[in-house]
C-alpha cells in the first residue's frame, strides 16, 4: 500500500493550488509544497496532451538537486475546446466568454503529472470529458460574480455552483477536473516507488 511505500520518503508537491494539496491531505499523505518556478511556455507546434506533459515535465526539470529519499509531484491541467486552448481568464468579460463558449457543449480536461526522484522520471496523463447543458446568461454572470473563477483553466471550476447547477455529464475522472488525477495518480505512484 502506498503509505508504507512512503515510509521513509518524503513527498513534494510542486503546486500551490488549495485543490491539488486537499486531494493529497484527504489521501492521508504528508508532504511538503514547493511550487517549481519553472518557465510555463512550450513550443508552438505543440497540441493537447503533449503541452499538459511538456509543463508537468518542464516543472519537474526544475528540481535538479532532490536527496535520495524525495519525491516530487508535478501537474499541468488544460481546458481544451474544439481544437483550442482555454487558459485562466483575465477579467470578468473574457470569463464570460470562456464560459459561454463551454455552454451546452463536451469539452475535455487533460492533466500531465509527473513524478520525480533522484534517479528516475515518470509522466503519465488523464483526460476527462465534461458536458455542460445550456447555461443562460443570467447564469454564467451570476458565477462569475459570486466564485471569481480566475485561478481557474476554463474560467470554472466543477466543485463550485457552476458545477452543480451546469455539468451534464462526465466521462473520465471527476478529480482529474478539479486538478489532479486522483486514482490514476495513486496507482502509479504505487508502480513509482517498486
Amino acid at each position: 500500500m502506498l503509505h508504507k511505500l512512503l515510509e521513509d520518503k518524503k513527498l513534494i508537491l510542486a503546486s500551490n493550488s488549495p485543490r491539488r494539496k486537499q486531494f493529497l491531505t484527504d489521501l492521508g499523505l504528508s508532504f511538503e509544497v514547493k511550487p517549481s518556478n519553472a518557465d510555463e511556455s512550450y513550443p508552438e507546434n505543440l497540441i493537447h496532451s503533449q503541452i499538459t506533459d511538456y509543463i508537468a515535465k518542464a516543472k519537474a526539470d526544475f528540481f535538479i538537486d532532490l536527496a535520495e529519499n524525495e519525491i516530487v509531484i508535478t501537474s499541468d491541467t488544460l481546458v481544451w475546446n474544439n481544437g483550442i486552448i482555454l487558459g485562466k481568464p483575465e477579467n470578468k468579460e473574457q470569463a464570460f466568454q470562456i464560459i459561454k463558449s463551454l455552454s451546452n457543449k463536451t469539452h475535455e480536461v487533460i492533466s500531465s503529472v509527473c513524478l520525480k526522484s533522484k534517479h528516475k522520471t515518470h509522466l503519465f496523463n488523464a483526460i476527462t470529458f465534461v458536458t455542460f447543458s445550456e447555461l443562460t446568461e443570467e447564469e454564467i454572470w451570476y458565477y462569475i460574480e459570486n466564485y471569481k473563477p480566475f485561478d481557474k483553466a476554463g474560467a470554472y471550476g466543477i466543485q463550485e455552483w457552476i458545477g452543480l447547477i451546469g455539468v451534464k455529464e462526465i466521462k473520465g475522472s471527476y478529480t482529474n477536473v478539479v486538478g489532479l488525477p486522483m486514482e490514476k495518480l495513486y496507482h502509479e505512484l504505487i508502480e513509482f516507488l517498486q
